[in-house]
């Protein structure tokens, strides 16, 4: 029993790092066309970096994270969790922040 824990744990861990590797890319793909299709003047109105920082950072980010299998750090490299992290600032402080500003509907 103690010896099959092993091979049950490899192919969970493979698993859970594609759906967190998927889910990285998707958020990604979401925060870069939405910076996208944003106004330019907006960004500088909330006090926040310009639109051009924020697509290098998001465009960058996810770039390595599709690359990150590729180039041997695994599905679950340091790279798509950082990207995470940038996309999941843009996505819950800077767009509710732009929405607000341009729409003035809410934050969502």
């Amino acid at each position: 029993m103690v010896s099959a824990v092993p091979i049950f744990y490899a192919s969970i861990e493979h698993y859970i790092s594609v759906v967190v590797w998927l889910f990285c890319l998707v958020l990604g793909a979401a925060s870069f066309l939405h910076c996208v299709v944003q106004r330019a003047d907006a960004f500088p109105a909330i006090g926040t970096m310009s639109k051009g920082v924020w697509l290098a950072l998001i465009g960058g980010g996810l770039l390595l994270t599709a690359l990150s299998p590729g180039i041997g750090l695994g599905f679950l490299g340091i790279f798509p969790l950082v990207a995470a992290g940038i996309f999941a600032v843009y996505l819950l402080d800077i767009r509710p922040t732009l929405r607000d500003a341009v729409d003035g509907h809410g934050s969502w």
